[in-house]
Formats: C-alpha cells, sequence, structure tokens
C-alpha cells in the first residue's frame, strides 16, 4: 500500500498573536520538511489562539486571520515548503451569498484550511460547536455543513476538527468518503484522566471511519485552560501507533501505511455531503520508515503537577510578566504554590514576602525561611503588627473584622511591592477554601493569578509529597519542609487557631464539595450517602453563600472536571437553598 509521513505539530500559540502564531507554523513547517513529512497538521484555531471568546465577535479580526493564512500560503511556497501539505486552524467567516435565520451572511467560523503549492486548496468548517463545560462556541460561530476530502499523493485525506470527534456524523463521513486518514485538529482543554479518554475516543473512531486517525492537540496555557498536548496517532485496529508527550511542544512524525483512493473518488460532485480536492500529486517514493514515537504516560500527580506548572507559566509569559510575588505563610499551599513558581519560572523570578503577626508562629516564620533556602527563591519578610496597630487605633475591630485586618494588610504589602517592582501577585487559596468562604475578599484573595484555584485541599498535599518525592528520587532536596506538610493547617489569625475549628476534616469536606460541587448532588441525596446531616447543610450553606468571593477571585488553571469560573456559573444573587 502507499506510505504517507505525517507530522502532528503540537505547539503553543498565544491568541491574538497572529504573526507570533504564524511564526510558530513556519517554524513547523521547516522541521516537517526536514523530517521527510509529505503532509504536518497543526491544532484548532492554530493562526488566532484558541480560545478567542469575543474577539469572534469583530469583523477586523476575521479579516486579519483570512488574511494571515492566505499570506501564510504564498510564504511557505516562497521558502520552499509549497510541495509540504499544511492542515491549519484559523478563523473563517461563512461566505454563503444569503442570510438565513440563524445564520447571518458572513457570521464567523471555526475553520481548517489546507494549504499546498502556494494556495488554500480547500476549507473545512467545524461541524459541532460545544456549548457545555467551558466551551461557548454556539455563541460565536455557525457549524460547517459539508465534508471535506483531500488527495494527497494519491490517498484521501478527510479532516474534522475537536468536537466533531466526540460526535457520530465526521467519522462516519469519513468512512462513506473512503478516506485513508483521518486527521482532526483540536484545542482540547485539559483536565484530570482526560488523556485516557481521549486514547479510547480515538481507538472507537479510528475503527468507525475505518483508516488511521492523526490527532494533533495544542499545548500551553489560556487563562483558566491548560492544553495538554497528547497528540497521537490510532490505527483502524485502535492501536496507538505513536504518540506525543504531555504539556511539551513536539513534532510527531509517523510513516503510515493508507489504504489508496477508490478510482473514480476524486471526481467533482462525488457526493452531495463531501467536497474533494485532488491535489494531483503522484504516488509518494519508496523510503526507509522510521520507527514511531509513543511516549509513556504519566502518573495522575505528575500529569496535575505539570498542568499547573504550564498554565502559570504560560499565564506569566504571555501577559508580559517577568516574575511573581506571593505571601509565604509558612503553610502548605503557599509552599505549594511557591514550588510551582519556581519549576514554572525558575527561583529568580519568584519573591516571597513573609508577614508575622502577633499570632504567627515561629514555626510558620522558620518554615518559610526554609523553604526559601532548599528552592532559592528571595524572601523579603515585613512585620505588620506595626500597621496592625495602627488601624486597630483608629478602628477598634474585633473578633472575625480584627482577624481579616491582618488579612487585607498583608495584601496591601503585596500589592504595593507588586506596583512598585512589577511581581504579578500569586493567590495561594486553594479549590476547598474558595468553596466555603475560607479565605479573606481583599485579603489572601487579591492577586492576578491562583494557581491552587482548582486543586482541593486533599490534593494539595498529595502534590506536596509527591513533589517532594520526585525531588528526592533525582537526588534533590525537596523543596517543602517536612513540617509544613505534617502540621495542621491555620490561618494563624487568632491564638492557637486551627481550620478544623470551623471545617470539618479536609477528607470529609472534600468529599461532599466532589459531589456537590462537581456532581451537582442534592443535599438529600449527600444524606443518603451517610454523610452527617448537620455537616452537609453546613457545608452547602458556606458554598452556596459564598459565591460573591468566588466571581471576585483571580483566575486559576483548570485541572478538575468543573472548575470554579467557565465551568459553574451561578447567580450571585440567588435564594434557593438545598436542605437535608
Amino acid at each position: 500500500m502507499p506510505q504517507l509521513r505525517v507530522a502532528l505539530a503540537q505547539v503553543d500559540p498565544t491568541v491574538g498573536d497572529i504573526e507570533g502564531n504564524c511564526e510558530v507554523v513556519v517554524d513547523a513547517a521547516r522541521r516537517a520538511d526536514a523530517a521527510g513529512a509529505h503532509l504536518i497538521a497543526l491544532p484548532e484555531m492554530m493562526v488566532t489562539g484558541y480560545p478567542i471568546e469575543d474577539l469572534a465577535l469583530r469583523s477586523s479580526f476575521v479579516a486579519a486571520s483570512r488574511a494571515a493564512v492566505d499570506r501564510l500560503a504564498v510564504r511557505l511556497y516562497d521558502e520552499g515548503l509549497g510541495e509540504v501539505t499544511v492542515v491549519v486552524g484559523y478563523l473563517d467567516r461563512d461566505t454563503e451569498a444569503v442570510d438565513r435565520l440563524g445564520r447571518p451572511k458572513g457570521s464567523p467560523q471555526n475553520a481548517a484550511a489546507v494549504i499546498w503549492g502556494g494556495n488554500v486548496v480547500a476549507r473545512y468548517a467545524k461541524h459541532h460547536l460545544p456549548n457545555y463545560g467551558v466551551f461557548d462556541e454556539f455563541r460565536y460561530f455557525v457549524p460547517g455543513l459539508h465534508a471535506q476530502v483531500v488527495r494527497v499523493h494519491g490517498i484521501d485525506v478527510a479532516l474534522a476538527i475537536c468536537e466533531d470527534l466526540w460526535q457520530d456524523g465526521p467519522t462516519l463521513a469519513a468512512r462513506s468518503a473512503g478516506a485513508g486518514l483521518l486527521v482532526v485538529i483540536n484545542g482540547s482543554p485539559y483536565e484530570c484522566n482526560k488523556d485516557d479518554v481521549r486514547a479510547d475516543l480515538c481507538a472507537r473512531r479510528a475503527a468507525e471511519a475505518g483508516c488511521p486517525l492523526a490527532y494533533v492537540n495544542m499545548v500551553g496555557g489560556q487563562d483558566e485552560l491548560v492544553f495538554d498536548g497528547d497528540s497521537m496517532v490510532v490505527a483502524e485496529t485502535g492501536e496507538v501507533v505513536a504518540r506525543a508527550s504531555q504539556f511539551e511542544e513536539a513534532l510527531l512524525v509517523v510513516d503510515l501505511d493508507l489504504a489508496p483512493a477508490r478510482s473514480g473518488d476524486g471526481s467533482a460532485g462525488s457526493g452531495p455531503a463531501v467536497s474533494r480536492v485532488d491535489l494531483g500529486q503522484g504516488p509518494v517514493p519508496s523510503y526507509a520508515p522510521l520507527t514511531p514515537t509513543v511516549t509513556s504516560r504519566i502518573g495522575d500527580e505528575a500529569e496535575i503537577y505539570g498542568a499547573l506548572v504550564v498554565g502559570l507559566r504560560d499565564y506569566v509569559r504571555k501577559n508580559g510578566f517577568r516574575s511573581v510575588l506571593l505571601g509565604l505563610s509558612g503553610g502548605i499551599d503557599s509552599s505549594l504554590a511557591a514550588a510551582i513558581a519556581c519549576d514554572a519560572l525558575g527561583a529568580d523570578g519568584v519573591y516571597g514576602v513573609s508577614n508575622p503577626s502577633e499570632w504567627s508562629s515561629e514555626h510558620s516564620r522558620s518554615d518559610a525561611a526554609e523553604l526559601a533556602r532548599r528552592t532559592g527563591l528571595h524572601l523579603q519578610t515585613v512585620p505588620i503588627a506595626p500597621m496592625f496597630d495602627a488601624f486597630q487605633a483608629g478602628l477598634e475591630l474585633d473578633g472575625i473584622a480584627e482577624e481579616n485586618l491582618q488579612a487585607r494588610i498583608r495584601a496591601v504589602v503585596w500589592m504595593g511591592l507588586s506596583n512598585q517592582h512589577g511581581h504579578l501577585v500569586l493567590a495561594c487559596g486553594n479549590k476547598s477554601e474558595l468553596a466555603v468562604g475560607y479565605s479573606t475578599i481583599y485579603g489572601d484573595a487579591v492577586g492576578g493569578f491562583a494557581p491552587l484555584k482548582d486543586v482541593p485541599k486533599t490534593l494539595v498535599w498529595r502534590l506536596a509529597e509527591w513533589r517532594n518525592k520526585t525531588a528526592a528520587d533525582r537526588g534533590e532536596t525537596p523543596p517543602i519542609p517536612e513540617s509544613v506538610i505534617s502540621k495542621p493547617p491555620s490561618a494563624e489569625l487568632r491564638p492557637g487557631q486551627l481550620d478544623s475549628d470551623t471545617l470539618p476534616d479536609y477528607r470529609v469536606l472534600d468529599d461532599i464539595l466532589d459531589d456537590y460541587v462537581e456532581q451537582d448532588r442534592s443535599a438529600a441525596e449527600l444524606v443518603g450517602q451517610g454523610f452527617d446531616p448537620q455537616v452537609v447543610a453546613k457545608v452547602l450553606a458556606m458554598v452556596d453563600a459564598a459565591e460573591y468571593k468566588r466571581r471576585q477571585y483571580p483566575p486559576g488553571p483548570k485541572i478538575t472536571s468543573r472548575n470554579f469560573g467557565r465551568d459553574r456559573r451561578l447567580p450571585i444573587t440567588n435564594a434557593w437553598r438545598e436542605h437535608p
């Protein structure tokens, strides 16, 4: 059977940087050509970055994307890359000549361009527009109406875009069209264990299409979302024949034995639902095949930690910051956040601030100093007792108001240093605390990014232990002092304070939160599962009352199936309450 060498470019675009993203395309095409590839596929919306949200509604942005693709075709040809078939995602518009209800003329489309010989030889618009979880594509795009097949060196290659893979139509259309290869370009956001789901899905769809499936996904961070790559090629038997790593840019190159195009399928009008283009290329001359790369999968903790590092790194880099600042309390959350920041940016780009108060324990101060010593981050100590006394002289607060004053004074210090030196302030709260409102608005909730926003408290401990063990296994100094991991959590805003004074054990709390937040279980269902009715009532009341706080919390990387942000959207003003 004919052979085709296919390259999948797992790369990191930046939303809005059309010229920069096109440079990435050209660089990837150069490397693919040097590797002898005949076809290269790049991710969904590669030219514009993804997701573009309301940028899709700006006609100037749509026009810029379309023009960039046309220029890209010419440039690839001028640079001697015209013989490589390039499949790349971009923002297009519906060019049908008539307005229709719900589909105005010129509506934006999430599209793929096929470039060859200096021209855009085919265009495909995404058929299935997701409107769940983090996706709002029905708000922005109109769907495509036709399947697309391109004959490349005698092999019919069908196209699909991301959500198309999760629906039945496009793979069945590829089979009906007799495609020898199905290429799927993706902007599929990360969540824990999604790589396993994707592999199973690709295997099922390859079998349905009756041909190998090449799946390319982007990598990198975009606001709340992290893209983990995990590009792969799956045979029609379901076997994964090549697979790229997660959270790293890569060019996955694989040789495929593919079924030749059926006689007559290249004729115009061969099917009302299929648009066909024959590039007129001859068969590929014989060549020595490559050994395929199948990257081993990583464990859950490594996967999640990698997502947090990439999410923070790209948020900082793409928004023009060079350094971050965070309060170091000696607690587990700020210590893990600091370790993530050091891995993302290097210790020289991380600035910790210790703000001891009258109630700060000695071990909290020493643990923060030991963390700084182990990681090499910068540490500055700014005691807040004098500032607290000055405020109290004029305010005379007590109780929770007095406790929260300390947190807000610390936030003023952090933001002052941020303004002075240009650091991005990190908020260190975890998902469990945010769920029940266990954070001080305009205090520890202040900042521009929140690395642990979607990380439950019990997972914080797991990640800290995993990071230390990984360091020890490599012969390095574990970054987080053992005393930080082992001591009971406390905000230290009053004498002897512990989180357990007002919250259930975090293992119980996280179990309840998983059911209520992630699964939308009712109070009655929770009690039916065996949870204490009083604990359920208390936790759910705290979650419901804290919605206004969460709405004002900084963005943070999504790692679970339902984060506080794009995934979960509840009204702040809301009288509905769950009762056991």
